[in-house]
């Protein structure tokens, strides 16, 4: 039934704020960029910005992979997110990690070794 990761949604307040802190975040401008909607193509999924709504931490909790767990912690960090959650070993070399971003969203992070790209449909 479910095919995998292919949208992430964070709700924002300034649109504006958000699309210019993850473009700067993420190194990219955004793919589709709309007044209703800002995505950004992230590794062949989306990273989805929605005006208008509440940020919480206790809302999706979507794990972005990463390389690094710790380099992508402080890169984070570094941009202005705030810790949520330290990068923690969680078995089998995987490695889990949280902040809030400047919106009041919980933007997870994994640093999965046993990941498999071509499994990606």
């Amino acid at each position: 039934m479910l095919l995998g990761l292919r949208t992430a949604i964070y709700p924002v307040a300034d649109l504006a704020a958000a699309k210019n802190w993850y473009a700067a975040l993420l190194g990219i401008p955004p793919y589709f960029d709309q007044p209703f909607f800002v995505g950004f193509s992230v590794g062949g999924f989306e990273l989805g910005l929605l005006p208008g709504g509440t940020a919480s931490p206790h809302g999706s909790q979507a794990l972005w992979g990463v390389e690094n767990a710790e380099a992508a912690f402080a890169r984070l960090l570094a941009h202005g997110a705030t810790a949520l959650e330290a990068v923690t070993e969680v078995g089998e070399g995987i490695k889990v990690a949280a902040v809030l971003d400047p919106f009041g969203n919980r933007l997870g992070i994994i640093e999965n070794p046993h990941f498999n790209p071509a499994a990606v449909r």
